[in-house]
């Protein structure tokens, strides 16, 4: 299938595990798709992978992800000498709390691609240094990164399979259709005619400092990530002799509290800007590049955008085919252009400012059709 060609850099290796899940064959005269998928567009995107396979297109640059890393061990460090030089006073204070900020992100941009088996072509080394990145630099679980993500990116959008959209309908209701649903029912676990406005100061903010804060840790020590959770350790072991060295117990926590707010504001923008205002709704059993353009949209290239997001902007791209390397997603694009046109499919780019104001837009939109039918007598 289409989606486990995606996810696998070494089929052959993984390939062995399923042969105990094999229960036979299909019969010679039985479709090998099934009818709420376009055959013709399944052909086409598989000899469109085929063609990125010959082009090179998934063979990483190491130079470029050795710079990339360089660069954030270097603002992580910028941001401890700040504080060590110029002192603990205000502007040093802020200073350093932006470059830690830059850091983290960064290298969350750097784990994401390292989760996703783009920086070699050898799992295991994709997986050690992903451990080093995403528990030690940033402090959280990488298997507890995979686990969450690996189910996003197969049903991107599905509500109750992509767990980047649980937060419908506690917090917010997501979806024309969905809203609709929950205002029929006479559903009201917020006040969703206001979500456009609280969003602000809810999720962006609080997303990391929060709930990733004590998930990461939850799953981690419910599911025995014994290796993630020591390497987790070292993260908050260097972070307290570090800064604990210069700061006050209530400057360091008000350091790192902040720090993680900023952080957390950066991802969740750029993270949503891709999907909540793309459809959102109930497993459709559709084929995989009509799954993955109906829940994903680009933002233009620039170099400024290719930093800040992570490369990102390519979400259409990145969903097509998950262990490309990103500095190949621009090489690949016009050929996922043409074949969208071809089969009359949305390929949606826009400028960064727009994505942002279109999380803001499809929020208030849903608020108020959820609105509509909970009035509806």
């Amino acid at each position: 299938q289409d989606a486990f060609v995606a996810f696998h850099v070494d089929k052959v290796l993984v390939g062995k595990y399923l042969k105990q899940l094999q229960i036979g064959e299909l019969a010679p005269d039985q479709p090998s798709i099934e009818p709420t998928k376009n055959e013709m567009l399944v052909k086409d995107f598989r000899e469109l992978r085929a063609t990125v396979e010959k082009m090179g297109l998934l063979e990483p640059n190491k130079l470029f992800f050795f710079l990339h890393l360089a660069h954030i061990l270097l603002l992580d460090a910028a941001a401890w000498l700040i504080l060590f030089y110029f002192g603990t006073s205000l502007m040093p204070f802020i200073a350093s709390l932006v470059v830690l900020t830059i850091s983290q992100v960064q290298a969350s941009w750097l784990q994401h691609d390292l989760g996703h088996l783009s920086v070699f072509r050898k799992a295991k080394w994709n997986h050690l240094l992903h451990k080093f990145v995403m528990c030690h630099l940033i402090g959280a679980s990488a298997r507890w990164w995979i686990l969450l993500h690996s189910q996003h990116h197969a049903k991107p959008n599905c509500y109750q399979k992509d767990p980047d959209i649980n937060i419908h309908p506690f917090l917010f209701t997501l979806g024309k259709k969905f809203s609709v649903e929950l205002g029929i029912k006479k559903k009201k676990y917020m006040p969703y005619n206001h979500q456009h406005k609280y969003f602000f100061i809810t999720l962006p903010p609080f997303l990391f400092p929060t709930f990733f804060h004590y998930h990461t840790f939850y799953i981690a020590y419910t599911k025995r990530y014994w290796v993630d959770l020591a390497w987790m350790l070292t993260f908050y072991i260097r972070f307290i002799f570090t800064y604990g060295s210069l700061l006050e117990i209530k400057s360091l926590l008000a350091y790192y509290f902040i720090f993680r707010m900023l952080e957390s504001s950066w991802f969740v923008w750029v993270s949503q800007m891709n999907h909540i205002p793309r459809d959102i709704y109930y497993d459709k059993n559709m084929d995989w590049m009509s799954t993955q353009l109906q829940a994903t949209c680009n933002v233009e290239q620039s170099l400024f955008n290719d930093w800040f997001t992570g490369h990102l902007n390519f979400q259409i791209e990145h969903h097509l085919f998950p262990t490309m390397p990103r500095h190949n997603y621009w090489k690949v694009a016009p050929l996922v252009k043409s074949l969208c046109a071809k089969h009359g499919l949305e390929y949606q780019c826009k400028p960064l400012l727009t994505a942002f104001a279109d999380i803001i837009h499809s929020l208030k939109n849903s608020g108020e059709l959820w609105l509509d039918a909970y009035l509806h007598k």
